[in-house]
């Protein structure tokens, strides 16, 4: 007898519709799965028969053909097992379900050799898509139908174990479907325990993540060794603006397919990764065999920060440039292409030197200029053609450390970042766009200038020796400075401070000479 199950897999951060057909015909026994699927579905055999029998299910000593269509589409993970067992005992005639309600369905889940249905990768974004899929019901883990009830429209029935789903499906066990309210996880956003006013000084490195903030303009610090270069980093979260309940649902979207969600239904705090300097292109951009998410797809919608950048591999920094652009990484294989959102924000921290102390009051550089380029090389002038706010962090002083001074706590940083977020919102409308990502046309509609700014941006442009990025760059970073002043149009002032963090670039290549 034939039967046909519908699953699902994801492909990037889409989902995809699988057809499971099952057969059971007369002939050797035999369990063949087909459909062009990875290793983990084709030992899936042993599972299924094994959970099936220890579930109480005596299954045919038949043949039984698996297949898993489209044959073209390739196919990973081990979400097919519970779908395979259902097709199987529905061919075997040991269940009688409705056509109607098979077609509405999707089969989600990986079986335990016991029965028990277990969690399973990527189900918040199968379920984003079950909509555009034709499907208005999914079954799947229990453990992972709350993140999937979050998509309205969509039918979520979460079960645990194999007899439990056989008995919904006889209607001998009526199952509640899985209902979340959005809200009640955006209250468990704890606060952070890390706030600007712990950091001393550095007032100038503030302001610049102040607009880094407002603007999402990508930023580099350099400076020696202790200077605040990462405490300063790490501060950045605590003055960004709460995700909203699209930027949720995209970011847990990449970490439900990565199986990086770890119990929690939602990623409700903007990501901030760090990952150490060792890391591989693919493990930053994405990659692998079947393609998964990097560590900037998993920084989507928030920070990455790279510290000790020039440790990192050349090539790897490089393979940074077209996100950096298009915020998306694009992973192309022989047989398909795989976009991955990447819309992140940059901090990348290095030292100036080898020994790192070249420039430092306190200490002096023992690097030779051939050293000290050679360490410098590895940094590209397109890469940094592409961070907007470029500083030079310096050691903080006794006094200053011993001051009484109150500095400025996040909270009213955020305030004064929250008065740019509202003018960008008057510009952009409800596209949840900054003033980074404006295009060519939208620079030249709405950065307005004095004609003492178009002077001085002149000059700049001329003696910096700014490529049209750079000049971009520039105008950007102004836009957002005014903004910050909640004024319309840019004046002079604000050119100058954003040339200002722009010209390390010039240092860089002196230090390169």
């Amino acid at each position: 007898m034939h039967s046909k199950i519908f699953s699902a897999t994801t492909i990037g951060v889409d989902a995809h519709l699988v057809d499971v057909e099952v057969d059971v015909s007369f002939g050797l026994i035999n369990f063949f799965i087909v459909g062009l699927p990875d290793t983990a579905i084709k030992e899936s055999s042993k599972r299924i028969t094994t959970a099936l029998k220890n579930a109480g299910f005596q299954l045919p000593a038949k043949k039984i053909t698996v297949n898993l269509g489209p044959a073209d589409l390739k196919k990973a993970g081990i979400l097919f097992d519970m779908p395979i067992a259902i097709g199987v005992l529905h061919a075997a005639s040991h269940l009688v379900i409705d056509k109607k309600f098979l077609e509405e369905t999707i089969f989600l889940g990986e079986l335990s050799l016991d029965g028990a249905i277990k969690p399973i990768k990527g189900a918040l974004a199968i379920a984003s898509d079950t909509s555009k899929l034709g499907k208005k019901r999914i079954i799947l883990p229990k453990a992972n139908a709350q993140e999937a009830a979050l998509i309205e429209g969509v039918e979520i029935v979460g079960v645990e174990h194999l007899t439990e789903l056989v008995a919904y499906l006889k209607g001998e066990l009526p199952i509640e479907l899985t209902q979340t309210n959005f809200a009640q996880f955006m209250q468990t956003n704890v606060k952070a325990d890390i706030d600007f006013s712990q950091v001393k000084g550095q007032h100038q490195a503030k302001r610049a993540l102040q607009i880094a903030a407002a603007g999402r303009h990508n930023i580099l610090f350099i400076g020696p060794p202790g200077s605040g270069k990462t405490m300063l980093a790490k501060r950045l979260q605590t003055i960004m603006p709460r995700m909203s309940f699209d930027e949720v649902i995209a970011t847990s979207k990449v970490y439900s397919i990565s199986g990086k969600l770890h119990g929690k239904p939602l990623i409700v705090n903007r990501p901030f990764r760090n990952p150490h300097h060792s890391i591989s292109q693919a493990g930053l951009i994405g990659g692998g065999t079947y393609p998964q998410p990097g560590e900037i797809s998993l920084s989507h919608n928030g920070i990455l920060f790279l510290d000790e950048l020039t440790e990192f591999k050349r090539d790897t920094l490089e393979g940074l440039r077209q996100p950096l652009e298009n915020r998306e990484a694009n992973i192309a294989r022989v047989q398909q292409s795989v976009r991955f959102p990447a819309g992140f924000l940059l901090v990348v921290a290095l030292n100036p030197c080898p020994c790192g102390f070249l420039g430092d009051k306190k200490r002096q550089c023992t690097c030779s200029r051939t050293q000290i380029g050679k360490y410098l090389g590895k940094l590209s002038g397109p890469l940094l053609d592409r961070i907007d706010l470029q500083i030079n962090v310096q050691s903080v002083e006794y006094d200053t450390i011993k001051q009484q001074t109150a500095e400025k706590s996040s909270a009213q940083l955020f305030d004064e970042v929250q008065v740019a977020l509202h003018k960008q919102q008057e510009r952009f409308g409800t596209d949840a766009r900054f003033n980074n990502t404006m295009t060519p046309d939208q620079i030249e509609q709405l950065c307005i200038l004095t004609p003492e700014a178009e002077q001085l941006i002149k000059q700049a442009f001329d003696k910096l020796r700014l490529s049209m990025r750079g000049y971009h760059k520039i105008l950007k970073v102004s836009r957002t400075i005014a903004d910050l002043d909640n004024v319309d149009t840019i004046d002079a002032q604000h050119i100058r401070e954003a040339i200002m963090y722009r010209s390390l670039d010039q240092y860089l290549e002196q230090q390169r000479g």
